[in-house]
């Protein structure tokens, strides 16, 4: 992916090195008919717990990802100072810039305009309007606050335990968590997240494995607007593909239980998060994107 030296967004908030502590408007519309919530890591406490990537943390990397109530915490925003992955932080705001480029321009076209998403970067643990996350639970998107929040060492995971290196897998993760932003802007994760509560886990699951292929191929789309700005390269999509298929429900499963359950899915199967990536990728069509089919 062509990155280097292309403008970076300025709704990064750099919270490394802050710490953390304790354990967890209107709808708008544009050309999506269609509704769904969730995450790449899709995170909320008041009952729902949608971890990234689908991954149990616990089982993969060995970790516990706390919980209980939220706590207060104090931190202070740390500028870019001389860190080693600085390149990574201005690899984040390149992409996230690229999906404003992407989302302020749709929505414009559709009569409305676009809330850009703060991105959060932390180190360990971070305090959200959500609840206090671990870096276990993956990147996640919390809809309470409007934020997608990313330790940059999953990038590191995703590439050596997840089987999925690349930038531009890297680039998926982020658009995938910004498609839930977009989902919730234009009243889909409120719609999702009522309807969960009343159905029964195996048919709230089914819900939730749709929300996700949506921001999938929400991300697709903003992945055809990067090539037809020419900032893609030989390899990048399968790439994403790669990823794709690498979180899918059942992939994982495989890896870490060593048996597939599909009413335990939450979000999707490879083939299916590689279908609607690439519907998305190859359409440049919003309205493509409606996995529910009427279903909310």
């Amino acid at each position: 992916m062509l990155w280097k030296g292309r403008r970076q967004s300025t709704n990064v908030s750099d919270r490394r090195g802050a710490g953390g502590g304790g354990g967890f408007g209107g709808p708008m519309r544009i050309p999506v008919r269609a509704g769904g919530g969730g995450g790449i890591g899709f995170l909320i406490i008041i009952g729902i717990l949608w971890l990234g990537f689908g991954i149990n943390p616990l089982t993969l990397l060995g970790l516990d990802g706390g919980g209980g109530a939220p706590t207060t915490q104090t931190a202070t925003q740390n500028p870019a100072g001389p860190r080693g992955d600085d390149e990574a932080r201005d690899f984040v705001a390149t992409v996230l810039a690229d999906t404003e480029d992407t989302w302020n321009r749709r929505f414009s076209e559709s009569g409305s305009s676009y809330t850009e998403p703060k991105l959060v970067l932390f180190t360990g643990s971070v305090q959200s309007a959500c609840g206090m996350a671990g870096s276990a639970s993956g990147p996640f998107y919390c809809p309470a606050d409007r934020q997608v929040y990313i330790d940059l060492s999953f990038f590191r995971q995703l590439a050596t335990q997840l089987q999925a290196p690349g930038e531009f897998a890297q680039a998926y993760v982020i658009a995938h968590e910004v498609g839930h932003h977009v989902q919730n802007l234009i009243g889909v994760l409120p719609r999702t997240m009522q309807l969960r509560q009343q159905l029964s886990p195996s048919d709230a699951n089914a819900i939730s494995v749709l929300t996700e292929l949506q921001a999938d191929c929400f991300a697709g789309v903003w992945a055809h607007d990067t090539f037809e700005a020419g900032y893609l390269e030989p390899g990048d999509i399968e790439s994403a593909l790669n990823a794709a298929t690498q979180i899918g429900d059942d992939t994982l499963q495989r890896r870490t239980q060593g048996e597939v359950v599909p009413d335990s899915f939450t979000h999707g199967t490879s083939a299916q998060r590689k279908e609607w990536f690439s519907r998305g990728y190859e359409t440049g069509d919003t309205d493509q994107c409606d996995t529910f089919q009427g279903r909310l």
